[in-house]
């Protein structure tokens, strides 16, 4: 049997006893928030964690989801723990949206539920010989990591080039997150080797946080997930990694918060944004400025970093003017999202570009933000389009949807692929990338997915067939008795 990926026992109704466990945290959570919302917020939690267990026990749709939740619900959590109310609190009839956001959130977590039990009624991949390991040992697997590393910027360069293949191009560039979570697995499994683990997250911290983006997250939720699958509740460990992970999450955050506006500011200078080292040298001269701040501005950072995280405020706004101010528009931006995924530009060249996120917050919020004219586009959501087109309740028909055809998605690729690794580090990208933004649109969600699907799974499966039809020898690492990896 796969010592990498136990099989998991589909959830199934809670019991009564889980059923009053549930219901005094749930009232706990209410009562130290203030608000009912709290305790529905915990119950919503607690059925993507029962409900999207899967078979082979990666925790990669309950990870996405509860990031969904945790910007539906972040402003509350603060507000319990500090007492501190921040400003969608004071700005905005928050209430309503969050109740929509735990909707969409549950909606998502049947879909998946329901499109997983479907597959597996089915005969699919039943019987088939399963292989832990990909045939490719640790020089190649780090040779493919340094040239997926390497790669990253010649297909953002690539991707200018050819406008028409710029969403194939982008997409390939997730191979490199694919091949990091198998060499974290492996590293992880059967004994954690932080001598190596530590330095290849260092790497991939110093790459996320000197880029544009915020590209530290994703390292960080790939060793978290890696680490979650083979969890052991009894080593003091695993509980100091996951809250390390945790910690490092939360404090660059907080940081990229205080100075990103500063640091992004200088990728004008051509010099400048083509050197790794002048931006972590001037990343240290902010972190030493901002590190010296009064414990006030530190705070006001937090608040900031929370407020950013609780992507709600727009949305509320756009729920407060429909249909009192504007009406709903039955349908018509998700039939503009699903044209324009289903027109690829490589078929239609001259198909008109994704209408900026701003426009939209414009119109239903009431709120002039910043726009292309400043390169800007502020996040709206698939939630708030779901809403501005059938209200509630028809609104979470997409959602169900979407999560249906996602979890259908996930079984048939792990009862099809039967190469542990290479399932694992292409349902942690797909899944994750696909799933987790709250605040994503309908047309980037759903393309997102689609493309990462034609362009990662379709190749997968085929390489997995020609694995197994060729039955090349296994890759997997020798260790010694105390775990280290010896060859």
């Amino acid at each position: 049997m796969n010592e990498l990926a136990l099989p998991r026992p589909a959830a199934t109704f809670w019991s009564f006893r889980e059923g009053l466990w549930l219901s005094a945290v749930a009232l706990i959570a209410a009562y130290l928030v203030d608000d009912w919302i709290g305790g529905a917020s915990v119950v919503v939690l607690w059925m993507v964690w029962h409900y999207l267990r899967t078979d082979d026990g990666l925790p990669i749709l309950a990870f996405a989801l509860t990031f969904q939740w945790f910007q539906v619900t972040a402003g509350l959590w603060y507000f319990a723990v500090t007492g501190r109310r921040i400003a969608t609190m004071e700005i905005s009839d928050y209430r309503p949206m969050v109740l929509i956001g735990l909707g969409c959130v549950l909606a998502l977590t049947a879909g998946l539920y329901w499109g997983m039990a479907l597959i597996r009624r089915s005969r699919i991949g039943r019987g088939a010989e399963r292989h832990a390991f990909i045939p490719l040992g640790w020089v190649g697997l780090i040779t493919l990591y340094v040239c997926a590393l390497a790669g990253q910027g010649f297909m953002q360069q690539l991707a200018y080039q050819y406008p028409d293949l710029t969403q194939p191009i982008l997409t390939l560039r997730f191979v490199h997150l694919a091949v990091l979570f198998v060499i974290l697995r492996r590293l992880i499994h059967p004994v954690a080797r932080w001598p190596l683990l530590v330095p290849l997250i260092g790497l991939e911290l110093f790459l996320g946080v000197t880029g544009f983006f915020a590209g530290f997250r994703e390292p960080l939720i790939m060793a978290a997930m890696a680490l979650f699958q083979a969890f052991d509740a009894r080593r003091v460990q695993h509980w100091l990694a996951l809250g390390v992970c945790a910690s490092l999450m939360l404090a660059i955050s907080v940081f990229w918060i205080g100075v990103r506006r500063d640091f992004r500011a200088e990728f004008d200078n051509e010099t400048f944004s083509q050197s790794r080292g002048a931006q972590f040298d001037y990343l240290t001269s902010l972190y030493q400025t901002w590190s010296q701040q009064e414990a006030s501005d530190l705070v006001d950072n937090v608040d900031q970093f929370v407020d950013r995280m609780w992507v709600v405020y727009y949305p509320a706004l756009a729920v407060s003017r429909v249909p009192s101010a504007l009406a709903h528009t039955d349908g018509a931006l998700m039939s503009a999202a699903l044209q324009h995924v289903f027109s690829p530009r490589v078929f239609f060249p001259t198909k008109a570009e994704v209408q900026n996120d701003s426009e939209m917050v414009r119109k239903y919020s009431g709120v002039w933000v910043a726009g292309d004219q400043t390169g800007t586009s502020i996040a709206f959501g698939y939630a708030a389009e779901s809403y501005i087109d059938f209200g509630v309740p028809w609104m979470f028909v997409p959602m169900l949807a979407f999560g249906f055809l996602m979890g259908l998605g996930y079984q048939v690729l792990s009862s099809k692929i039967r190469h542990d690794e290479l399932r694992a580090g292409l349902v942690a990208v797909i899944f994750w990338i696909g799933l987790y933004l709250f605040e994503r649109s309908w047309v980037k969600t759903i393309g997102v997915s689609g493309t990462m699907f034609v362009y990662l799974a379709v190749p997968a499966l085929l390489l997995d067939y020609y694995l197994c039809r060729f039955d090349l020898p296994a890759g997997e690492p020798v260790f010694d008795p105390s775990g280290r990896v010896i060859s």
